[in-house]
């Protein structure tokens, strides 16, 4: 057996640095634009062959039947879309919160393509793996494409951007807001004028999402009134209910999370150039 069934395989948060609603589709999609970068705090899978062609989550979220977990609707659609009959066991050591904006779920199911298109040797190109992605979820695209990005249309088309080193501030309200919920308030804002990838600058831009959002959950609200007193421009990333402040900075960074109030969760993370696995 390959060493490589032996390993963690990462899967990273994202953070949205900025995030604008520019129209919808006749379909209901959403077309925005957005720049990802990606951060250093990650979910950690690993797998195990099968002598069967069964995909088995042995580490279930409760609430969430297999069926429905995108880990285990990857890994079978890279089973569907190859015609492999190899089969695995996944474990996931869930770090990223759920309903938190930082695309945990999406990245999981980005790793398992990516990590079980190695171990099972089913040749799929990075591009392929990306088109094989995006029924699975909007988000599910980039964590495969694996550059810091500016992105368009649904969330699939993307301008690679180098993006300087920086540290976060991350911090979880305790609320779990719902991305459908917020995408389709009747008072979202959807025709913000599109931009130019060449036209982004660190901190331009702001979350159509965030206003909604914060009228829908007061605590991201205090949140956000805190942490805009370190950053003025912190907002909010995704649908939420994760929020972010930019520092140049790890140091000031941390002087920050140790200011936060009391029962306020929050932690520092470095940005990456790339994702973890972009040699794969």
């Amino acid at each position: 057996m390959s060493p490589d069934w032996q390993r963690n395989w990462p899967a990273p948060a994202k953070l949205n640095l900025f995030l604008h609603i520019v129209g919808r589709r006749a379909d209901g999609y959403h077309l925005l634009q957005t720049v990802f970068q990606f951060i250093d705090r990650a979910d950690q899978l690993r797998f195990a062959p099968r002598l069967d062609s069964e995909i088995v989550l042995a580490t279930p979220i409760p609430g969430v039947p297999a069926d429905n977990d995108l880990t285990v609707r990857a890994a079978r659609q890279l089973q569907q879309a190859t015609g492999t009959r190899q089969g695995a066991t996944i474990w996931l050591d869930k770090q990223l919160p759920m309903g938190g904006g930082l695309g945990g779920g999406s990245s999981d199911a980005a790793t398992v393509l990516l990590a079980l298109n190695h171990l099972w040797q089913t040749g799929l190109s990075r591009q392929q793996l990306e088109e094989l992605a995006l029924p699975l979820g909007a988000d599910v695209p980039v964590f495969v494409h694996g550059r810091n990005c500016f992105a368009e249309g649904i969330g699939e088309r993307f301008t690679d951007l180098d993006l300087p080193a920086a540290s976060y501030l991350v911090v979880h309200p305790a609320v779990h807001v719902p991305t459908a919920l917020i995408f389709g308030a009747p008072d979202l804002v959807r025709d913000t004028l599109p931009v130019n990838a060449a036209q982004y600058t660190q901190g331009s831009g702001h979350n159509d999402l965030e206003a909604v959002a914060c009228r829908a959950f007061p605590p991201l609200t205090e949140a956000l009134n805190w942490l805009r007193e370190y950053v003025p421009d912190a907002r909010m990333t995704g649908s939420g209910a994760c929020l972010f402040a930019h520092f140049a900075r790890r140091i000031d960074a941390e002087a920050a999370l140790k200011q936060r109030p009391a029962g306020l969760t929050a932690w520092v993370a470095d940005s990456l150039p790339a994702h973890p696995l972009i040699d794969l």
